[in-house]
């Protein structure tokens, strides 16, 4: 899939692109959320899972590592990673169960290194003056599926 750039103006912008994708999540998809501190990687993560469950409260699972969702359709998993100190610490995580049978939302999954979903989305989020900016990549296989969703 060649890379998409989308241009997100304000939080509410990213807090879409999450709503947008939310519709196209299906059971063993990963996303894979990167960027610098405040990017917005938890915004775009709370988008999705706002629109996919029934949590009010979407808080970041810096601490504790990870938050589960469930929905009509599959169980979110939500992994923050910034503090992981060893790639091989995610299996401790249920991250095994969350490959086999879940949708995983990935916050730094750099930490992971090869042990990330390879046929994840990813989108790597830049800030840019007071916007952001959004890189798309992902498998073949993920650019009809975003087409059905508005992104690419």
């Amino acid at each position: 899939m060649h890379p998409i750039e989308i241009s997100l103006k304000d939080e509410e912008a990213t807090t879409r692109l999450g709503a947008q994708l939310s519709v196209i999540l299906a059971p063993g998809d990963a996303i894979c959320l990167s960027g610098d501190l405040g990017a917005g990687k938890s915004t775009l993560a709370r988008g999705m899972i706002k629109c996919v469950s029934s949590a009010s409260e979407v808080p970041s699972p810096t601490f504790t590592f990870i938050e589960t969702y469930e929905t009509e359709r599959f169980l979110l998993w939500h992994f923050d990673l910034y503090r992981l100190e060893r790639p091989e610490d995610v299996w401790e995580l249920g991250y095994e169960d969350a490959l086999e049978n879940g949708v995983m939302v990935i916050e730094w999954p750099e930490r992971i290194g090869a042990l990330a979903p390879l046929e994840a989305l990813g989108i790597h989020l830049e800030v840019d003056g007071k916007a952001r900016k959004a890189h798309i990549t992902g498998a073949k296989n993920w650019r009809g599926r975003l087409l059905n969703a508005g992104i690419a």
